[in-house]
């Protein structure tokens, strides 16, 4: 079991993570977490838990996990972005073959707003682009 288990062990948090030295060297032989971090990945802050001092090691390891859990972040945005314009077709489809009118007057208003606030956000966004 010892070989198999990381040398750290990060418990996700709202917008980071504790970081935990994971021990199986000890003299019970159990599986130990020892706290040694809390990472604050929208600041990029890695605070040591309590008096302790981080090693090179755990530096590193703390920085490699940053790295991977914002490309991880990043990634999942784009695929909800993506799930969210097969909703919105999907929604499209529903509202011209499925919706009754009660179910349409308890969408319409928040539906269009929606829409409106995203396309105004879109279209000022390409129009910044564009005159870069």
């Amino acid at each position: 079991m010892p070989g198999d288990l990381p040398d750290y062990y990060f418990r996700i948090r709202e917008n980071g993570a504790a970081v935990y030295r994971v021990d199986t060297e000890n003299r019970e032989r159990r599986l130990e977490l020892d706290q040694i971090a809390v990472i604050n990945l929208r600041k990029g802050e890695v605070k040591p838990h309590g008096d302790r001092t981080l090693s090179e090691a755990d530096t590193a390891a703390i920085r490699d996990w940053m790295k991977a859990r914002e490309a991880l972040l990043a990634a999942r945005d784009i695929d909800d972005i993506h799930r969210t314009i097969d909703h919105l077709n999907l929604t499209a489809q529903w509202a011209q073959s499925r919706a009754d009118e009660a179910a349409l007057d308890e969408v319409t208003d928040a539906l269009l707003l929606a829409m409106h606030d995203l396309r105004a956000v879109l279209v000022r966004k390409k129009a910044e682009r564009l005159t870069k």
